[in-house]
This record gives structure tokens, sequence and C-alpha cells, in this order.
């Protein structure tokens, strides 16, 4: 996503095969993730597509480049936006302006925008862990032994802290763009749910929540996937993968952590052969039929 262009102006593809869609995906294979190898679910995962796309992988540097070449760009773990900020938003406005057709839609409304949406749940009266953007607004939470602090437009826990109490009323929330605050919750696990389109296609849990990326299947229970779909139905993105990240409260409840719509890392390494297949297919239809509204 490198705002100055290309070395080399990019061209159409002259040697795709004849009806075979030309597909940009976009990683950062060298990304380092705490407890996660996002390269091994990338090269795996676009190897598969491969089968009924014509693929090339770039850096997400690279992308608004390489861009005009494809019929799709696919953003998958290109890790945090913040680290090139600047990058990412010149590929974001090129893409917009061009019509260039982006999956996941670059008209998500959860973490794509930025956690203000966690916000706006909160005020709506979702169940979401209670979040608030202004030092007005610090009477709305509730009374906790410690609380979260972290930036608006943060991603994988950059910039994350604990603080107590006290320290609320001396926070300054246009730090870095904007803070969010929430109180800590002592929940009993961590689950996510991933859905391709509006379609759910399997959830893991952490049983341990010093361990959150030792995941496990989670077999869902009707009142769980109630919940998920009520945010990916908020959500309102046609096409794309979501992840919708939730913890257990001490009462039972679920509670909304976050809304992963931009590059939700899939855990796939979690799933038995077969589910992984069947993600993988469920993904070519998805961006078949996105291809095919032409949106």
């Amino acid at each position: 996503m490198h705002p100055s262009g290309p070395t080399h102006p990019s061209r159409p593809l002259s040697h795709s095969r004849p009806g075979r869609p030309r597909l940009l995906y976009v990683t950062d294979l060298v990304y380092e993730a705490r407890g996660r190898r996002y390269c091994d679910e990338d090269i795996h995962l676009s190897a598969r597509l491969r089968e009924d796309f014509d693929v090339a992988l770039c850096h997400p540097l690279d992308a608004a480049a390489l861009m005009d070449g494809f019929d799709l760009v696919v953003v998958r773990n290109s890790g945090p936006v913040i680290h090139y900020q600047e990058a990412y938003d010149a590929f974001r406005s090129r893409a917009l302006r061009d019509g260039v057709r982006v999956y996941n839609p670059l008209t998500g409304r959860a973490d794509m925008a930025g956690k203000r949406y966690l916000v706006e749940l909160t005020a709506a009266g979702l169940p979401v862990i209670p979040t608030v953007d202004r030092p007005e607004d610090l009477g709305r939470l509730p009374e906790a032994a410690a609380y979260v602090i972290k930036p608006e437009f943060g991603a994988d826990s950059i910039g994350l802290r604990i603080v107590s109490r006290a320290d609320l009323a001396r926070l300054d929330f246009r730090e870095h763009g904007g803070l969010l605050a929430q109180p800590r919750i002592d929940f009993r696990h961590e689950v996510s749910f991933y859905f391709v389109d509006d379609a759910f296609q399997y959830a893991l849990y952490a049983p341990r929540p010093e361990r959150r990326w030792h995941l496990e299947p989670y077999a869902p229970t009707a009142e769980d996937l109630d919940f998920a779909r009520r945010f990916i139905a908020w959500n309102t993105l046609s096409h794309g993968i979501q992840r919708v990240d939730a913890c257990r409260a001490p009462d039972g409840r679920l509670l909304l952590v976050e809304l992963e719509d931009l590059n939700p890392y899939l855990s796939l390494e979690a799933l038995d052969a077969p589910e992984q297949q069947a993600f993988a297919e469920n993904l070519t239809a998805s961006l078949r039929r996105f291809l095919a509204a032409g949106t």
C-alpha cells in the first residue's frame, strides 16, 4: 500500500489463464504475532485459492502499486494497520476512488474503522464490554478492580494498558488519536465465532484465559450463535470474512470484545483437514459471488 506508486507502472496481467479471475492476496509474511504464525496460514490458504484463481501474494506496502492489474484484492494477514497508517489510508482512498474490488469490502463499521464502534454499541445497549471514550462518560463504567485503556486505532494489544479507577480521571483521552476505557472483566474464557459473508463457519475458544492463542474447537449453543449473528447483522457487510470475539463473563453471559472485519486471523491450524477444506471452499464461493456482484 505504497502511496508513491511503483517504480514500473503496473499493467493488466497478459498471461492469465482464460476464465480465471486474477487475485492479489495481501499479506505480511514476516509479521510476528504472539502465539500465531500468520505466514503459515496465508501460505496454505493462498495455495488452496490458486486452484480457482490466478493468485499473487504481495506485502501491504505494495498493494496500491499493484492492484490495478487484478480483478480482486484480498486483504488477509496484513498486520496492524497502525504500523503503516499513512500507506493504508492512501490505499483505501485510491481503491474507493477507482472502484477497486477489495475483500473485505471497505465499508465495514467495526475494527476496519477503528474501535469507536464499541462506544456506539455500549450506548445502544448491546452485549459488549462497556466502553467510553470521553472523561465525562467515565461514570457510565461499572466499578471494577482495574480498567483497560486501549487506543481507538490500536490492534493486536498495541498500546493496551491496565490502570486503577483513580488513574482514569487523569487520562488524556486525546492521546494516540483517541483512547477507550473499559472495565477489566474477570472472564471464564474467550471464544471466537468465524463467518464468511453471513454464514457461520466454526468457533474456537481459549479455555485457559492466560493462554489466549491456545485455541480449541468450541461447540456453540443456539444462544451463542444468536449473540454472534447479532453483530454480523449490525455490520451489514454483504461479503467478507468476520470474526466475532467474545468473553464469557462470570455470570455466564457473552460480551463482545471486538468485531474484526479488516484482516482477522483465522486460526485454521486449530481445525482438522475437512474443516479447513470446507472453509476454503466457502471462501472461494464467496469470492466468486463478490466478483459476480460487480461491487
